[in-house]
């Protein structure tokens, strides 16, 4: 198995069924909990722990489950289907090749998202003969309203009132509370900066008391709402607590909500106002809660599996994205340099071609790890720097219909009494014959 996608496995129906892990054997169970905590605390060589667990005649067909808060998946099995040493291929197998098979089904269609929309002709040809290919366009609409991704985001948290309270929140606590557990799982993947803001007397874009979906796009006034610049280059995620008389108006049938996001933007809550002026934690709780869940949605985090699993996946998602970006930002430079012969290639951007190919390889080599990412993240600052080169863009935009503009000037004064001194020797040659 791909070292992307090394999963260990423990068979617990008898003391001779090794547990195997990447190649490596250990004969009791003791060992597997010892190698899942120490592999949860933070080794990333594996994506997934599938336990095997025998079941009681009881039952007829094998059942699985994903472990709610860690990357396992547990599978009983009736004692018809018990794993045997025996090579040939069983029904126990099959059923756990496909529990695997629709456990990364989301991380598929993502990859193949990626490689159907990158340059790479070849690998666009192999996922349209890829069996296993989803043709549904979700994963594209995720990926479309997630951020592009940066090592650094600033989030801005801000409270906007229709009047003069509440005039103060303690967003620092309700942050720390319930937000700080995600952005600190999120650590090994992105860094985080925070500040808040709270503006009184926030008007919205649409007056109206009641909101249609049609006034969530117009509802956020940049004119009149002037949120935080991004800090130190990093894209800015926003989250807008709006306290109000506003509500929205769904149709009949369809689940009402307080809040809702904005691609690539971020968040805004809706939330009655209290009668203090002072808005408590506990009253910011949920609105906090729903903004972490919006965070992960716009950095592309997948949706299914347990959060420590999403979070692995978003790192070889990144990776794959980055790694992909970088080669086809090599690709399109060296197909530039082969139509443009004549143009000249700096030292600078040669530097960068072979710096962003040396962690290309390091990627690829640890894919999988947060180190990969890292890896990826480098190459493709260094192949997009190599291909805008400033040096280079310029001689791209100088046609032959400049050159001639430029040079016209300067050859047509000399070559005017050339041509007609050549005309004039040719009709006293014809004379002379």
């Amino acid at each position: 198995m791909p070292s992307a996608y090394r999963v260990l496995t423990h068979l617990a129906s008898s003391p001779d069924v090794a547990t195997r892990r990447c190649g490596q054997t250990c004969n009791s169970p003791e060992c597997f909990e010892a190698a899942s905590s120490t592999t949860i605390a933070g080794d990333e060589s594996s994506a997934l722990f599938v336990r095997l667990e025998p079941g009681d005649a009881a039952v007829a067909t094998p059942t699985s489950s994903l472990h709610a808060h860690v990357p396992v998946l547990e599978i009983t099995y009736p004692p018809a289907l018990a794993p045997t040493a025996e090579p040939t291929s069983s029904g126990l197998a099959t059923y756990i090749a496909a529990q695997l098979r629709e456990t990364f089904a989301e991380e598929h269609a993502i990859m193949s998202h990626f490689l159907a929309t990158s340059t790479i002709s070849s690998d666009q040809h192999q996922q349209q003969h890829d069996p296993h290919q989803r043709t549904d366009a979700s994963p594209s609409k995720r990926m479309t309203r997630s951020m592009k991704y940066s090592g650094t985001y600033h989030l801005t948290f801000s409270l906007f009132t229709s009047g003069p309270a509440p005039s103060s929140w303690d967003v620092d606590s309700a942050i720390g509370r319930y937000m700080r557990p995600v952005l600190d799982m999120l650590q090994p993947i992105h860094n985080f900066t925070i500040d808040t803001q709270v503006q009184l007397y926030a008007i919205p874009g649409v007056q109206s008391q009641v909101l249609t979906k049609e006034d969530l796009s117009s509802f956020i006034n940049a004119a009149e709402w002037p949120l935080s610049p991004s800090i130190g280059g990093a894209p800015t995620i926003n989250f807008v607590v709006f306290m109000g008389n506003q509500t929205i108006g769904l149709p009949s049938g369809e689940e009402t909500s307080q809040s809702w996001l904005i691609p690539q933007w971020g968040s805004v809550y809706l939330l009655s106002p209290p009668s203090a002026p002072h808005v408590p934690s506990e009253l910011l709780k949920q609105p906090i809660l729903t903004f972490a869940s919006h965070l992960l949605s716009l950095l592309g985090t997948p949706q299914s599996g347990s959060l420590p699993m999403r979070l692995s996946t978003l790192t070889r998602v990144r990776s794959v994205d980055m790694l992909l970006r970088a080669s086809s930002s090599l690709g399109s430079l060296a197909r530039l340099s082969l139509a443009l012969p004549s143009i000249s290639i700096p030292s600078s951007v040669a530097d960068g071609v072979a710096k962003s190919i040396h962690h290309l390889e390091l990627a690829c080599s640890k894919l999988g790890s947060t180190e990969s990412l890292e890896h990826a993240r480098i190459a493709e600052t260094e192949a997009e720097q190599a291909f805008f080169e400033k040096s280079m863009v310029g001689q791209l935009y100088f046609p032959d219909e400049h050159k001639v503009a430029v040079y016209l000037p300067l050859l047509g004064p000399v070559g005017v009494p050339l041509l007609m001194g050549l005309l004039t020797e040719l009709k006293a040659w014809k004379a002379r014959r």
